[in-house]
């Protein structure tokens, strides 16, 4: 079944946080909502930024455009394992975002943010 979207209306948790809840409205007006299993949820999540990418060079015929989120905040603290630290990036509006960097990443990350870059360089790690 393909379902068209109007508007996300909600976002909820499920009360025992076992599911995610995204309630939208279709494009003649009605409610709608799709339950995913925390579970699927990693997996939705880790799927929809190279979907939004691939949808933007797709509209544009441009394989050059990238998706960017303005960072407004981060914040390092060191993991429960003592050889990983934990970054958070977020955006002005509330998105964050989570990574777990090994310490030998930790060293190059650094080093990379230190040195004067180009305007068209990119950096693949």
């Amino acid at each position: 079944m393909e379902i068209k979207v109007r508007q996300l209306t909600t976002c909820e948790v499920a009360a025992d946080g076992g599911a995610i809840s995204l309630g939208f409205e279709d494009v003649t007006g009605n409610p709608a909502a799709v339950s995913v299993s925390l579970n699927q949820v990693g997996a939705l999540i880790m799927t929809l930024p190279g979907l939004l990418e691939a949808a933007l060079k797709t509209r544009y015929g441009d394989q050059s455009l990238r998706y960017a989120y303005p960072l407004a905040s981060w914040v390092l603290e060191q993991s429960t394992d003592t050889t990983q630290r934990i970054i958070t990036l977020e955006t002005e509006d509330g998105f964050k975002v989570r990574f777990s960097i090994p310490e030998a990443e930790q060293c190059l990350l650094g080093e990379a943010l230190t040195q004067p870059m180009p305007e068209t360089t990119v950096l693949p790690n």
